[in-house]
């Protein structure tokens, strides 16, 4: 009689234990599945495009691009503007489409009297605000997981009569 009695909490505690994990696992992939749906709605409605965030300056390479244009671009550092090509067809992209110089690109004189693309510092907030969403969204979803799975412990356990007072 009394091992029956003992057998019987950890009866009720392993089955205890298996609802928490069922719906902690129902837990986390519904939140992966709502978090990963607000990032991408944010992505969406933000308008930010990931290809041209990434993207480095497409200028013309005489290697492997066909000129189809030339203008005029003014350069830092010289009086008159350069003739340079403005338009072009890269023959390694099989899309076919021309390639044209961004107005935003800045040129430089070189020591060997080339010209070149001016990289400099061109920061771009708009990565660090989308990297800064998605971490508050995780952490948001790490915050209700755990809130729920430990509401949902602490129902489980109340209705168990784990959390009844012992003097009534």
């Amino acid at each position: 009689m009394g091992t029956a009695a003992l057998s019987q909490p950890t009866s009720d505690d392993q089955r205890r234990a298996s609802k928490v994990r069922r719906f902690t696992f129902g837990v986390s992939l519904a939140m992966m599945i709502l978090c990963n749906a607000i990032v991408l709605v944010g992505l969406w409605a933000s308008g930010i495009n990931l290809d041209e965030l990434a993207a480095t300056p497409d200028v013309f390479n005489s290697k492997q691009d066909i000129c189809l244009r030339l203008g005029w671009k003014s350069v830092a550092g010289a009086a008159d503007p350069v003739r340079l090509c403005s338009e072009w067809i890269n023959l390694s992209d099989p899309s076919g489409k021309t390639h044209q110089i961004q107005r935003e690109i800045k040129l430089q004189q070189g020591p060997d009297g080339q010209y070149y693309v001016d990289r400099g510092i061109h920061a771009d907030y708009r990565l660090l605000i989308l990297m800064l969403f998605v971490v508050v969204v995780i952490a948001f979803g790490l915050v209700a997981k755990w809130y729920l799975v430990s509401r949902y412990r602490q129902r489980l356990e109340s209705a168990a009569g784990y959390g009844a007072a012992l003097v009534h």
